[in-house]
């Protein structure tokens, strides 16, 4: 049997989605909560396997209840049910680890099903819009090792004769490097190097 939680800050909504989970051969809704907080709450006491978890309640929006439920380890996978699809809501939440984006006009119980079994699931359009965000987004520069050591350095405050004597290569070497990494990051000087470099996870 699959335990299912309801978090949605409609009280009709609820009514109708517990209706139709209840019907449905292998599923049970155990509990139902009208905020994030609330969903959190009783995440922690009911452990239930799936939390359909509306996006927009009062008291916390859904998205932060994914990340803090996803952060207390607890077992239950969150699949947000919501009548947004925008492309912002659809990252934030997948982001957070919600296990999949349906949209409220969609038949669920089989995607209740499928979200127990570990598997993701999104509504076409949604899965669409993700796709082609993720397509969008630039691929990252790739730092040689080298230069990757030459921006760790400048990061520690050393100067290119410094970095020359501690990596054994010539002053005009670590410069060479330097011009290569500022122009993958797209910057002109050192500090903004360093700095890009953090920001993308390359140092």
């Amino acid at each position: 049997m699959i335990r299912v939680l309801l978090a949605d800050d409609h009280p009709v909504v609820r009514e109708g989605l517990r209706g139709m989970l209840d019907t449905a051969p292998g599923l049970e809704v155990v509990g139902e909560a009208s905020s994030g907080p609330q969903a959190e709450a009783l995440c922690a006491g009911l452990l239930p396997d799936i939390v359909l978890m509306d996006l927009r309640m009062p008291g916390g929006g859904g998205v932060e209840s994914i990340r803090r439920i996803r952060a207390a380890g607890l077992p239950c996978r969150v699949v947000v049910l919501t009548t947004y699809e925008s492309d912002s809501d659809i990252l934030r939440a997948v982001e957070a680890g919600a296990s999949g984006y349906l949209l409220k006009d969609l038949g669920r119980a089989e995607a209740v099903r499928a979200a127990a079994r570990g598997e993701t699931v999104l509504a076409p359009s949604v899965a669409t819009r993700l796709v082609d965000r993720l397509r969008s987004v630039p691929e990252l520069p790739r730092l040689s090792e080298r230069e990757t050591q030459v921006l760790r350095l400048v990061a520690e405050g050393c100067t290119n004769a410094e970095i020359g004597r501690r990596l054994f290569i010539g002053e005009s070497t670590v410069k060479t490097h330097l011009l290569r990494a500022f122009g993958k990051l797209g910057v002109n000087d050192r500090a903004a190097a360093v700095t890009g470099a953090m920001r993308q996870g390359l140092l």
